[in-house]
């Protein structure tokens, strides 16, 4: 998950044999009986040893999430896809999901995957780089009866073996196959792989917002470094139309590349949503080692990445930030004339988590308790989080222990633990059409979250 302790996601990672490290060595001078004990020694302790961890990984694999509402309960929907990170919802049943490292885009249909994909792109599927995000605009039927479905994809894009930048594609839905690529956002991938955001959804406003992380070394404007040049389209949210165009009234200015971001400031997020009630954007956000966040993001908004992360001050070299002096009102920050505004976040993780997706549960199908409250998934521990909103959903609803809103400990976060033991860790969270909660793991599972006694 981490490398070199920094809080990075979706690595490309290989089981490594340490038997081969076990510290049973000889040279040419060893004696037969030496070697013929040392071989019987080891098969004892292999064939002690392999049982064991067979039924350590059967029972990972075999582990059911636990929900703490006993009135709900996870049920599996599907397992087998591979690195998936994203899905989307085409009707009841029917599911899109991205596989990250394959680039391939799967269908479910009542909970079976088809043989073939409906789309295979070319990508870069280093570190935090691949197939990464899906949004899907529904439009009206055309005069021919033809269905007229749109599908934006956010992936690395490669071409003769190289990454030659990050892209948002649209696709036409036809006939269950994506076609009709049209180029949406163009944005760098380099020097990666990591710190590549991905996640895109489709806003109230009918257009487009894909997030991008600092690619782990950009240090430009929207890194609030004054000196370090103008914007490049990385760490921010970025949006333009659904046919590719600035949106009117950028918040930062309507020159290029100010016009396509919506924020800026943002280390790298995998989570996106809008409030449907307010119609408000929101993200998660993650740290290196320490503050990743939870935000309100309205226009302009300034996440303050270089200059904080949660309310701490990075300091050390660029991947290998520590938590600095608390900087609770940071005064050094790039605001472009002052169209920039810093707000701080509305929830701190001190130690990683690793968040990822965010959703809000616009249904009453878990109950009305749960009506348009936030959900969170973390990579690192398989948890889903869950938080309520005040009166006016500006800011969640934590009490009076989380009062500086951060959660100090792993033992603080238990107050706001919905469901744990998503094994692999989640990637992607969605409210399907017969308004159950949906859950994507990185091990290759999807969950609904429904009534242990009501229809499923």
């Amino acid at each position: 998950m981490r490398n070199q302790k920094q809080n990075q996601i979706y690595p490309n990672t290989t089981i490594s044999d340490d038997l081969s490290r076990n510290g049973l060595g000889w040279n040419k001078d060893t004696s037969l009986l030496t070697l013929v004990v040392i071989i019987l020694f080891s098969s004892i302790l292999l064939a002690r040893s392999v049982p064991h961890i067979l039924a350590q990984t059967q029972n990972t694999r075999g582990s059911q999430p636990a929900i703490m509402d006993r009135s709900l309960k996870a049920e599996l929907i599907y397992d087998g896809l591979r690195s998936p990170t994203s899905m989307a919802f085409l009707d009841r049943d029917k599911i899109l999901v991205l596989e990250k490292d394959q680039g391939t885009v799967q269908e479910i249909v009542n909970r079976t995957k088809l043989p073939q994909p409906i789309l295979r792109v070319n990508i870069s599927n280093d570190g935090e780089q691949g197939l990464l995000g899906i949004a899907v605009a529904q439009h009206p039927t055309t005069k021919a009866g033809v269905s007229n479905i749109f599908i934006f994809l956010y992936y690395t894009e490669n071409k003769d073996d190289t990454s030659v930048g990050n892209r948002v594609y649209r696709y036409s839905l036809i006939d269950n196959k994506l076609v009709n690529p049209k180029l949406i956002l163009s944005l760098p991938a380099d020097p990666g792989p990591f710190h590549n955001g991905g996640k895109i959804v489709i806003g109230p406003d009918k257009n487009v917002y894909a997030v991008i992380g600092d690619l782990l070394n950009h240090r430009t404007e929207a890194q609030n470094v004054a000196s370090g040049g103008p914007p490049d389209l990385t760490s921010g949210i970025i949006r333009a139309t659904q046919e590719g165009e600035a949106v009117p009234n950028g918040p930062l200015g309507n020159t290029y590349p100010s016009n396509r971001y919506y924020a800026y400031g943002i280390r790298n997020s995998f989570g996106l949503d809008f409030d449907p009630v307010t119609k408000k954007l929101w993200d998660t956000e993650n740290g290196p080692n320490y503050g990743d966040e939870i935000n309100l993001v309205e226009p302009g908004f300034n996440s303050g990445w270089t200059k904080v992360q949660g309310i701490w001050t990075p300091l050390g070299p660029i991947g290998g930030e520590n938590a600095g002096p608390e900087n609770i009102h940071p005064s050094d920050l790039v605001n472009f004339e002052g169209k920039g505004k810093y707000r701080a976040p509305e929830f701190v993780w001190s130690q990683t988590v690793a968040p990822t997706a965010l959703k809000f549960f616009n249904s009453t199908m878990l109950g009305k308790q749960y009506q348009n409250d936030l959900f969170v998934g973390d990579y690192n521990n398989g948890n889903l989080y869950h938080f309520k909103l005040n009166q006016n959903r500006t800011e969640l609803v934590l009490g009076g222990k989380f009062a500086d809103k951060i959660a100090q400990t792993p033992e603080d976060l238990g107050t706001f633990i919905f469901g744990n033991g998503f094994s692999g860790g989640i990637t992607d969270l969605q409210v399907g059409p017969d308004g159950f909660l949906y859950v994507l793991t990185f091990s290759g599972s999807i969950y609904r979250i429904t009534s242990n006694n009501g229809p499923g």
